[in-house]
């Protein structure tokens, strides 16, 4: 493809080497050149973008993975949309595979929906468009004031598991959590296999006691003195006002509903960043008669300590796709395998510009997967 002519440029906002790899896989399967520009961090940490080209009345679109540093991507994100806004693009479009804060998603007491946030700092910077890949929470497109593209990883995956798993039809799908069960149910309806649940782990991220819903109640004056109130732990809620006392939670014991006794594992979820739950549920999977167990997440963060954990449990192989990069951790631990999904990227860019329908990226995909 004639770059001069194509009406789009491909930049990358990352100032690592490492996270420009998924750029030049997608410009390599698009037939052009990665648009010239220079992101870096100045001596104060401020971080500076220079374009070194032409985008005005072009369609623009800036791939930018998340490395460890998530406020770093952000801000190179804002600031190189905003230079290209300035320059008169036509349109700007962000690829970004993993949406960071995505977990973020939910009010808790006292706290903020900081994806909203980031959103709204996104459309202020002058991105028109966004591609994703498996957002955590399917609402958060609802955030954004501009279309989003949630791109699906189930069908590189099921790839993956079909070719790369010998005996896969001996498998069963687990999910770890009934919160994970839907997903898992529709890899187990594509591959015609069983499906298991995991149940009596904590849920931490989603406690009732972080939600606001044990505040104080409502309650009026009982001085008899307008204006003048007690503190809170003097007044009485309203008279004859009864609210019924709920249970307090108990982590139940972990059981497995379903049978993996000799089967092969596969536990599927969208996110793998902290390892514990995983290397626990492994545990108890092979406590259960499992004899090999997979894991299978779009985005491999695996921060910390996660790929020692890894090596250390009874995990055989974790599969993700190249959303994050991830290729320090691969070194530190064999049994991280990765899946390439630059093919549908690159393509979603291919039908965005051409104006076609995205239709077809989304054939025999389902709203659970």
């Amino acid at each position: 493809m004639n770059v001069a002519k194509s009406g789009y440029r491909v930049f990358s906002a990352n100032s690592t080497t490492a996270c420009t790899e998924l750029a030049k896989k997608i410009t390599e399967r698009l037939g052009v050149e990665l648009g010239k520009s220079v992101v870096y961090q100045e001596s104060n940490r401020e971080t500076r973008v220079d374009v070194k080209e032409s985008v005005r009345g072009q369609d623009i679109f800036i791939i930018q993975t998340i490395p460890r540093d998530v406020n770093t991507a952000i801000m190179e994100l804002l600031v190189m949309a905003y230079a290209l806004k300035t320059s008169c693009a036509k349109n700007i479009i962000g690829v970004i595979p993993y949406f960071p804060y995505s977990k973020q998603c939910k009010m808790r007491k006292r706290g903020s929906i900081v994806c909203k946030l980031l959103a709204s700092m996104l459309a202020k910077a002058g991105l028109t468009h966004i591609i994703t890949m498996d957002l955590h929470q399917k609402e958060i497109q609802g955030f954004f004031s501009f279309p989003v593209d949630n791109l699906r990883a189930s069908p590189f995956l099921l790839q993956y598991i079909q070719e790369e798993i010998p005996d896969y039809r001996n498998a069963i799908i687990v999910a770890k959590s009934p919160s994970a069960a839907k997903r898992a149910q529709s890899y187990a309806e594509r591959l015609r296999l069983g499906l298991a649940v995991m149940h009596g782990e904590a849920q931490c991220s989603e406690s009732d006691m972080a939600d606001g819903r044990h505040s104080p109640p409502s309650v009026r004056n009982t001085t008899g003195h307008p204006g003048l109130e007690l503190p809170w732990k003097h007044q009485a809620p309203f008279p004859g006002i009864e609210l019924p006392i709920m249970m307090a939670k108990e982590k139940p014991p972990i059981t497995v509903v379903g049978d993996v006794g000799g089967r092969i594992a596969i536990i599927v979820d969208d996110i793998i960043d902290d390892v514990e739950d995983f290397v626990a549920a492994a545990e108890i999977l092979k406590e259960r008669g499992a004899y090999k167990i997979y894991i299978m997440a779009t985005h491999g963060l695996l921060s910390a300590d996660a790929p020692r954990l890894i090596e250390e449990s009874a995990i055989d192989e974790v599969v993700v796709t190249n959303t994050v990069p991830h290729e320090v951790q691969k070194l530190q631990c064999p049994k991280i395998k990765t899946v390439d999904v630059s093919m549908i990227l690159a393509e979603a860019i291919r039908r965005i510009h051409n104006g076609e329908s995205m239709a077809y990226l989304f054939r025999n995909i389902t709203v659970d997967d």
